[in-house]
Formats: C-alpha cells, sequence, structure tokens
C-alpha cells in the first residue's frame, strides 16, 4: 500500500487536474451537457490507454536500447524539472488550436493529461516501485481527472480562476522537488554501479 502512494502522489502532481481546469473549461466552451460528458469520457480513455501502453511498451524499448534506469531517472528527471519550471515561469497553460471533433483525445487525452511528464514518471516509478502500484496509481490518477473535470463549473465558482492557478504553481513546484529528487537518486545509482565494478 505504501508503494501505491508513493506512486499515486507524483503521478497526481504531473497531471494536475486541477491546473488544466480553465484550459479544459476553455476548450470545451459552448458545447452542450451531453457533448461536455463524451469530451471527458474520451479523453480518460484516451489518456488511460496511452499511458499504460507505455509503462510497458516503454520499458521494452530502454531494454532493447541498454538504457538503465540509472539513466532513465537523470533524464526523466531533469525533463521533470523542466516541465515544472515552465509551469512555474508561464503564466497558465496555454490555449491550443483545436478539432472540435477531436477535442477528447487530442489535445486533452494527449498531451494534457498524459504528456512527457506523465510518461516520463510512469517508467520511473514501475521502475522503483513495481509494475502493480504504478499501473493503479495511474488509473485512479486518471479517473480523479475525469471526476474534476466533471465538476469543473462548482470547483472554479469555489475557488476562482486564480484559486486554481495558484494550486496549479504549487504542484509545479513539488513536481521540480521530484524531478531534482530523481536526478539525485540516478546519480547514487551510477556511482554505486561504478564502485561495485571497480
Amino acid at each position: 500500500m505504501n508503494n501505491f502512494w508513493l506512486c499515486f502522489v507524483p503521478l497526481f502532481v504531473a497531471m494536475d487536474a486541477l491546473g488544466l481546469l480553465p484550459l479544459f473549461v476553455s476548450l470545451t466552451q459552448g458545447l452542450d451537457r451531453a457533448r461536455i460528458r463524451r469530451v471527458i469520457f474520451e479523453s480518460v480513455i484516451t489518456a488511460m490507454v496511452v499511458a499504460l501502453l507505455f509503462l510497458f511498451i516503454g520499458r521494452i524499448i530502454l531494454s532493447l536500447l541498454g538504457i538503465t534506469v540509472a539513466d532513465f531517472m537523470i533524464a526523466g528527471g531533469a525533463l521533470l524539472f523542466v516541465i515544472s519550471l515552465s509551469d512555474l515561469i508561464g503564466s497558465e497553460k496555454r490555449r491550443l488550436q483545436i478539432d472540435q471533433d477531436s477535442v477528447g483525445a487530442v489535445p486533452l487525452g494527449v498531451p494534457l493529461i498524459v504528456g512527457p511528464g506523465v510518461l516520463t514518471a510512469t517508467i520511473l516509478l514501475s521502475s522503483q516501485y513495481g509494475t502493480g502500484p504504478t499501473v493503479a496509481a495511474i488509473v485512479f490518477n486518471i479517473a480523479i481527472v475525469g471526476i474534476v473535470f466533471l465538476l469543473a463549473d462548482a470547483i472554479i465558482r469555489v475557488l476562482g480562476r486564480a484559486g486554481t492557478r495558484t494550486i496549479s504553481k504549487l504542484a509545479s513546484l513539488i513536481l521540480a522537488a521530484i524531478g531534482v529528487m530523481m536526478v539525485r537518486k540516478g546519480i547514487m545509482l551510477l556511482v554505486a554501479g561504478a564502485s561495485a565494478l571497480q
């Protein structure tokens, strides 16, 4: 159970459901309730399939390329740090040019819910804590994003747009710290491996 929470928290921060709320509302503006529900369903299914597929295929690709866990931890941690830094410095998540017919799959499902940060985190977490806890954390987190989208109007009324942006910035700061931690652990693994060879 402890491993589940160790996987859940970084993925929760990386997906940043509250930070996506203003963009979700903007992308679905003018759509009727039935269409919005369909968009949410499409986004959740797309995100789930892509994340789980990458979790299993990504590890095989890394193995074929000879990339070690330590290598990926350093590169992945640096990527998470850069992504979180761009979110911290940027004023807000940019509105994208979208096709109304595919808004659920792209850009909501990918790359907004499941983007480079989430994909990187899934590989790192599965290597550290196992596939089972990582899969459970992915499913729970994407379900939470779907629920947050369903309750979008109520949440924005309570928090306001400024409130959701503030929470998003805090989440990005935590993600930056997680990125630094992954780089540190990756370097420690490399050093330990080099010492063992001597």
